[in-house]
């Protein structure tokens, strides 16, 4: 098994950031990807897919989410 699909999430999130105000993402198994708020570990998690991930990503990129 590869660090990436590890059975327990690893959160992480960008050290870009500079406040609490941030999104944490986990890499799972089969390209899957977690989103959770860093203020709130316990809360809700959203899973997309590669495609979900890959279009946020742009998104973030092109200016279109801040």
């Amino acid at each position: 098994m590869s660090g990436t699909d590890s059975p327990r999430p690893v959160w992480r999130k960008s050290s870009a950031s500079a406040n609490q105000d941030c999104v944490e993402v986990a890499y799972l198994a089969g390209g899957t990807r977690a989103l959770r708020d860093s203020k709130n570990p316990g809360g809700p998690v959203i899973a997309v897919g590669c495609d979900g991930w890959a279009a946020f990503v742009a998104g973030l990129k092109d200016g279109e989410a801040v």
